[in-house]
């Protein structure tokens, strides 16, 4: 009886260990986001939204890079226009992310670093990031009233797939790379 007791507990704390052990997703994510670092990668519009179809008539590549701990930096070039970088930060409540744009001499260009956190855990291959508040008083002051709804998404499937995508009511965006074959800058 004492060794089906002692069974019973070691049962007992290997399945709370393996609960209270299990990974938290947004590290999982920004792990394999960071397992992209130095590489480059083309891209496609994968949605109909007539809206994109400069988007789509256009070479888009991203590259990772400026990787460290807490924080990766993506370029994110639409055929000659490398004004784009995604920012994505590790926060004490998650991730967040931001558009750095600038112009060609590395000056402040149009919207700038505009974003937002995350709301929840998401999950290992997906993270949403709703709009925030400095992002909607900058679109508001810039009459963009309607990027005030604004929720990005960022997808991760090693090895395969990573999308960026742009969301809200009546417009959707999703740009979608391929992992399996990493091209030059």
């Amino acid at each position: 009886m004492k060794q089906l007791i002692a069974l019973s507990a070691l049962l007992l704390a290997a399945c709370a260990t393996t609960s209270a052990g299990a990974p938290d997703p947004q590290d999982v994510f920004f792990e394999n986001l960071s397992a992209l670092c130095g590489q480059t990668f083309e891209g496609r519009v994968t949605t109909t939204d007539a809206a994109d179809d400069d988007f789509r008539r256009q070479r888009l590549v991203m590259h990772v890079r400026d990787c460290s701990e807490d924080e990766i930096g993506i370029p994110f070039m639409v055929g000659e226009d490398r004004s784009r970088r995604w920012v994505v930060t590790r926060t004490t409540t998650g991730l967040r992310l931001k558009h750095d744009h600038r112009d060609p001499e590395g000056e402040i260009h149009g919207y700038h670093m505009y974003g937002g956190d995350t709301a929840d855990a998401g999950t290992a291959e997906r993270q949403e990031f709703p709009v925030d508040q400095f992002s909607i008083d900058q679109f508001r002051a810039g009459g963009a009233e309607v990027s005030t709804t604004n929720v990005w998404a960022m997808e991760i499937r090693p090895g395969e797939a990573f999308v960026y995508e742009l969301s809200r009511p009546g417009r959707l965006l999703r740009v979608e790379f391929d992992l399996s074959r990493p091209v030059g800058g």
